[in-house]
């Protein structure tokens, strides 16, 4: 890493780091644009329960209820859809997944039309429920195009930050707005656990669990990096290689994290216990409300419960509808590849499965750990509910993080081989 880092400042590296300046000043732009409040319009007061999955991405935008409120998050619901359609649901968008990189443009551009309609519908149903029946139609469509031209916007930066910057424009957004809450978030932390008019007792022991606290969020991301590093590497033989080419150190392996299905099963997870309590503030009803707080809510041991088993729901199904092992058996059987000690064809597929399966177990069981950890912080501590450890946040930046240095190191390597090789 200080390698990467000493070689990206040398002069022959100067564009390289015009990019990440890019980069950087694109993501100032969407700090900025969070503190800009839509117009005639308050901060939200009230719990934002689910809805706090969408806040923390936008780096507190739905709280302030900024034009930037909904964040990328419609765009990434229907990027989801997007991948579910073209798993042979819809033959349409199957045939555009196989038709290169054309039909990835068409596709990419459909995503970008659902997801701006996405904004819009849930631009008008936030304006309705959080302002409430005092508005007109007309505040609320206002509303609704203020925030959908927000997202609108947010698309167009992460472009740019993908075709000029560093990384993964999108994706960028989503951890800057993550990363913008951290400072306040230890801020709020320092305060609650140092109680400055007390005793110098009680100042030291405060102290102590402040540091405690650091601590364990940073050992928190430790693990969050091991496990998103880890993977299961399946040997694989081609009949063109002979034996002592397979026994070598550059042997074929297809490698299976352990976390395939990333934070898609969360997302999914939280997207759908949402959908009541959108409701529940639409229609105002107050037993309707009165049992969405008691059995549909995370902080609930009901709501807790269901959360989990959507988590291991979509972690098996996204995970299989991505690898499809299936698929898998029959490329590596096409090609005159196999899995030593595996008949080609359907035991192929059956021990793939089988692999999967085991992985997706440990996978979401990982997911739900790290899900659940801020919900049981909040239950044995008294600090503010902006102070949490854990959180699907934190697996959202690490990932992030490590993707892009990976992209800079290739970056960086690739110019070193081309100048070692030009200099022959």
């Amino acid at each position: 890493m200080f390698s990467t880092m000493k070689q990206l400042f040398t002069p022959t590296n100067k564009d390289l780091r015009h990019r990440i300046y890019f980069t950087l000043g694109a993501l100032m732009i969407f700090i900025l644009g969070i503190s800009i409040r839509v117009p005639g319009t308050e901060d939200l007061t009230s719990n934002l329960g689910f809805l706090e999955l969408i806040n923390t991405m936008g780096g507190g935008a739905l709280k302030n209820f900024s034009i930037f409120a909904l964040g990328v998050m419609p765009y990434i619901t229907a990027s989801i859809i997007m991948q579910l359609l073209q798993m042979d649901i819809i033959p349409y968008f199957s045939e555009l997944r196989k038709q290169g990189a054309t039909g990835r443009q068409k596709i990419n551009q459909i995503t970008r039309y659902v997801g701006i309609a996405f904004a819009f519908i849930e631009g008008y149903a936030f304006s309705f429920a959080f302002i409430g029946k005092t508005g007109n139609v007309m505040q609320y469509l206002y509303i609704a195009t203020i925030l959908t031209a927000g997202t609108a916007f947010l698309l167009w930066l992460g472009d740019q930050i993908t075709q000029k910057g560093i990384g993964n424009g999108i994706s960028l957004i989503i951890m800057a707005g993550i990363i913008a809450t951290l400072p306040q978030m230890f801020i709020d932390a320092f305060n609650g656990l140092i109680a400055f008019d007390g005793t110098a007792q009680v100042i030291t022991l405060g102290i102590i669990k402040f540091i405690l606290f650091v601590i364990i969020y940073f050992a928190i991301i430790i693990g969050v990096i091991f496990v998103q590093e880890s993977e299961r590497r399946i040997p694989i033989q081609y009949s063109n290689k002979s034996t002592s080419a397979y026994g070598s150190a550059a042997q074929s392996f297809m490698p299976i994290k352990i976390n395939s299905a990333g934070v898609v099963p969360v997302i999914f997870a939280s997207s759908l216990l949402s959908i009541p309590s959108i409701i529940a503030q639409v229609i105002n009803n107050e037993s309707f409300t009165l049992f969405v707080q008691k059995y549909l809510t995370y902080t609930t041991p009901v709501g807790f419960i269901i959360y989990v088993i959507f988590i291991f729901f979509f972690a098996y199904f996204y995970t299989f509808i991505q690898l499809k092992p299936d698929e898998f058996a029959k490329n590596l059987q096409e090609n005159g590849g196999y899995i030593p000690g595996i008949r080609p064809g359907e035991e192929t597929k059956k021990h793939v499965s089988k692999v999967l399966s085991r992985l997706t177990i440990l996978g979401a069981t990982f997911l739900v750990v790290i899900a659940g950890l801020p919900i049981l912080f909040s239950k044995v501590t008294s600090l503010p509910t902006s102070v949490s450890i854990g959180g699907t946040g934190l697996l959202i930046v690490v990932g992030v993080a490590l993707e892009t240095y990976k992209q800079l190191e290739g970056s960086i390597l690739t110019r070193s081989y081309k100048r070692g090789y030009s200099r022959r």
